[in-house]
């Protein structure tokens, strides 16, 4: 808690404050970004056609994954014993997912017989085996490899 204080330019005091346990802190943590990745996949489908926005939402769940790394004994806890609620965040991530495929197959750029866990299983399994930060130019690769297989065939 001191390193997250000193990182955040606060006093362990203001910390705490907002933060009593360490569990708080993950729970807040937690919650904040499944909202960025849910609200980032509207965000990059304002933006960009949905392959790309799908690309790019991918490179958001990388860094969420990266993210837990740190506090995932704290959250595996907090899972087990129904503090965080993990199929709820499940169903919020592959709503994500659906509404950029949705979006894809519309106008036709992106494979009709893929689902998001689908999907979702291959990201688990490309940041299981290349962890960002320490192998982002690996997870890039598999991400790009992964992307060219949504693509419907001519």
């Amino acid at each position: 808690m001191r390193a997250i204080a000193r990182e955040a330019g606060v006093g362990i005091g203001t910390l705490y404050r907002h933060f009593p346990t360490r569990e708080s802190l993950v729970d807040a943590v937690y919650h904040d970004q499944v909202a960025r990745l849910t609200d980032g996949a509207r965000e990059l489908l304002a933006e960009l056609p949905p392959p790309a926005a799908l690309r790019r939402w991918m490179d958001l769940f990388g860094d969420w994954i990266a993210t837990k790394n740190g506090m995932l004994d704290t959250l595996l806890a907090m899972i087990e014993t129904g503090e965080i609620a993990h199929l709820g965040t499940q169903a919020k991530l592959l709503a994500a997912i659906d509404a950029i495929l949705d979006a894809g197959r519309v106008t036709g750029d992106l494979r009709t017989d893929v689902s998001a866990e689908d999907i979702a299983a291959g990201l688990i399994g490309i940041f299981t085996v290349a962890r960002p930060p320490d192998h982002a130019d690996r997870a890039g690769r598999l991400l790009n490899l992964l992307m060219d297989g949504l693509r419907p065939t001519p």
